[in-house]
């Protein structure tokens, strides 16, 4: 009677024999990419922190302009006032002076939150256009690797960890600009 062949020891035979024919460097392909791929998702969540920092910051500063454009017609409502009374060569109400002096204070001091305002959402917007740059080039990088692995071509990794490298050091601006 035949004797059953075990499959496992078949199946066994054949892994050992990709495995002496796999090429080692592909591991390291695998391994950086997956490395990249988590520092683009980093940058990728840091610049969108940014960008919405920026808008926020965009938003509190229109509120600013539109308090100081509100001031500005007080201000301009008073100085007609003023004018209407002396054109009827009446006297001016007491409060009227001090009031324009007030919008004249305020206006100043809404002026330059708003401005600060702006200056700050301009600031997260730059930190969020370098993470970006890092998005792009990790993401670039990560394409050339698996292209790498479909064509078996070593340089090609070379090339994408060069392109990750890139990556790598406009993730360190945006992180010291931070």
């Amino acid at each position: 009677m035949e004797e059953l062949e075990d499959p496992t020891e078949r199946l066994k035979e054949t892994l050992e024999a990709a495995e002496e024919k796999k090429e080692h460097w592909t591991l390291y392909v695998a391994l950086s990419t997956a490395i990249i791929a988590v520092l683009a998702a980093i940058a990728g969540m840091l610049g969108n922190h940014h960008a919405n920092e920026a808008m926020l910051e965009q938003v509190k500063s229109s509120d600013q302009w539109a308090y100081y454009q509100s001031k500005s017609i007080k201000a301009e409502l008073a100085a007609s006032t003023a004018q209407l009374f002396t054109a009827m060569g009446k006297p001016l109400p007491p409060d009227n002076v001090a009031k324009m002096e007030q919008y004249k204070t305020d206006k100043e001091e809404i002026k330059k939150k708003a401005d600060e305002l702006e200056k700050e959402a301009d600031e997260h917007m730059n930190i969020h256009v370098i993470f970006s740059r890092s998005v792009t080039f990790f993401q670039i990088a990560i394409s050339i690797s698996a292209v790498s692995i479909l064509t078996r071509r070593k340089m090609l990794w070379y090339g994408s960890m060069l392109l990750a490298a890139a990556g790598a050091v406009f993730f360190a601006l945006a992180l010291i600009a931070h």
